[in-house]
């Protein structure tokens, strides 16, 4: 059997504002064609088809668009769970009668026992669970962390298991020695929020959601797909697809999908960015996370930038303004005691590190002397 494995849609997402409706569908439509050139027997959504609960309108149409196209237009099989994104009452809604089209979607955790029977493998489909839901259907007020729920699903699910298919589980979690990325919510269960990975040895593949990044977890047969498109600037290095799994022999194959606007990080002084002859060289459709070099204020920095790079999705300084306002541990008290163009000339060394001119000193006093005016809403 070969199958497709994909997961963390996130449909509705957004990138520091940017809307990935354009994006998603384009990856979408990858993944429609990756299914049909390799000829799968079926796709597997491993959670978070949403990225919200109560996703809007138009985040609705566009996942029953692509169910529609793979498993009504295609004929595929679609073997899919809930995530911690998604509501799974939300996304239950039609499921009884989405299996006569072989659209599997199961959201509660009863429905995990009920494997999905084809000829030589079985499909386990264990959606995201909070752990009263584990205490609740094993009557066991014990369970406190999520590594003891996993083993007592694990052992039951293998109770179910026909000898001679290969087994396959689909879920949503944070497996043990997993890499992460800004853009996922930490998943914490009962004080662990990780699944050793010895619990999932019986299965002869576990098709993970939950991390976006394919490289996630390095075990021989469990892999996170990850995410088809980008959702953070920690997301920049990583190549994006899905996994396309053969059960006998057993193979794992990455295809990947080709971004219309990628997620680039850029880190060059203000000059560097902006002169011709390099920005030339990029993508100027891309999404950009730049961080100056300069040591040096940039008046109207961003605005500047994004004449050339329209989709900054983040500006910062290498220098770190932030920390310029760190007087070194001395409490207002004492800043307020001080004069305030000694405040200004060590801000700007420790902001532009360099000492004010001889004229924007006379500038700055200048400021100072008008600020103090009783006129102007300064200190008498």
């Amino acid at each position: 059997m070969r199958l497709l494995h994909t997961a963390d849609w996130h449909i509705g997402r957004r990138l520091h504002g940017f809307d990935l409706t354009e994006e998603q569908e384009n990856a979408f439509n990858q993944i429609e064609k990756i299914a049909l050139d390799e000829k799968v027997d079926g796709i597997i959504i491993a959670g978070d088809l949403y990225d919200c609960s109560m996703p809007s309108e138009d985040s609705v149409g566009i996942l029953n668009s692509v169910i529609e196209k793979l498993n009504l237009k295609d004929k595929l099989p679609v073997y899919a769970i809930s995530g911690n994104h998604d509501s799974a009452i939300r996304l239950s809604t039609g499921t009884k009668w989405f299996k006569q089209t072989h659209f599997y979607l199961h959201t509660q955790l009863e429905e995990a026992f009920k494997p999905v029977e084809l000829p030589d493998t079985q499909i386990f489909l264990l959606p995201y669970f909070e752990l009263f839901a584990a205490q609740q259907y094993f009557n066991d007020d014990s369970i406190k962390q999520l590594d003891q729920a996993f083993k007592l699903i694990s052992d039951k699910m293998k109770s179910f298991f026909v000898p001679n298919k290969s087994h396959i589980l689909v879920a949503h979690f944070f497996a043990d020695g997993s890499a992460t990325t800004d853009s996922e919510i930490k998943l914490t269960v009962g004080g662990l929020a990780s699944v050793p990975v010895s619990l999932l040895k019986d299965f002869d593949y576990v098709a993970l959601g939950h991390l976006h990044g394919k490289d996630a977890l390095h075990a021989k047969r469990a892999r996170y797909s990850g995410s088809p498109v980008k959702f953070s600037l920690s997301e920049a290095n990583q190549k994006k697809g899905v996994y396309i799994i053969d059960t006998d022999p057993f193979k794992l194959t990455f295809k990947p999908i080709t971004p219309i606007r990628d997620v680039k990080v850029l880190t060059d002084s203000f000059d560097t960015l902006t002169d011709e002859a390099i920005y030339k060289k990029q993508n100027l459709d891309n999404y950009f996370g730049i961080t100056l070099t300069d040591t040096k204020l940039i008046p109207n920095a961003m605005a500047r930038l994004r004449n050339i790079y329209p989709n900054i999705i983040s500006l910062a300084w290498e220098n770190g303004y932030a920390d310029a306002l760190d007087y070194d541990g001395e409490n207002g008290k004492e800043i307020r005691q001080k004069d305030p163009m000694d405040l200004l000339k060590e801000f700007y060394e420790k902001v532009a590190n360099d000492t004010l001119t001889p004229q924007q000193q006379k500038w700055a006093a200048s400021a100072l002397k008008d600020a103090n005016k009783p006129d102007s809403g300064g200190k008498n």
